[in-house]
């Protein structure tokens, strides 16, 4: 089992890092489906607001707008996979579509699935990055792996 280090500066989420690690356990367990997954070292995972993504999203990469995912590669080398910053906030926005909690694994997910060597910037890339979400998201159901993520009310 990789090493993870798992944040949480979001101070209404309320998260089980046991069910976080062992949900990245089940997709590194499965990396053949999905190009050989994450590089090798410490994984870091930050659980973050939508102001201090966008702050990171600015400082980083030059667009200081809201966004649900950013994720930095790391340097195997240095025993480093990379690190997944996500938003909370932003997965309380799609609850039209999925719960929060499988909003919330599915931005972890698409962290993974980038350090994984998938991209979602053209078109023809983007579907192939949702079907491996989707592929993923199967899994992790499968293997009884989704984290319950909840919002404490303020």
């Amino acid at each position: 089992m990789r090493p993870i280090a798992i944040a949480n500066r979001h101070r209404r989420l309320r998260l089980d890092r046991r069910a976080v690690t062992a949900a990245i356990g089940a997709l590194d367990t499965a990396a053949k489906k999905f190009r050989g997954g994450c590089p090798p070292g410490e994984l870091s995972i930050v659980f973050l607001t939508d102001a201090a993504l966008a702050r990171m999203h600015g400082d980083y990469l030059g667009d200081p707008t809201v966004t649900d995912v950013i994720t930095f590669e790391g340097d195997p080398a240095l025993g480093a996979a990379g690190e997944i910053c996500v938003s909370a906030d932003a997965a309380t926005r799609q609850r039209g579509r999925r719960d929060f909690a499988a909003e919330l694994t599915l931005y972890v997910v698409h962290g993974w699935l980038h350090l994984a060597g998938y991209d979602d910037l053209v078109p023809a890339k983007k579907r192939t990055m949702r079907a491996a979400e989707a592929r993923a998201m199967r899994l992790l159901r499968a293997a009884g792996a989704l984290p319950d993520f909840r919002l404490k009310t303020r």
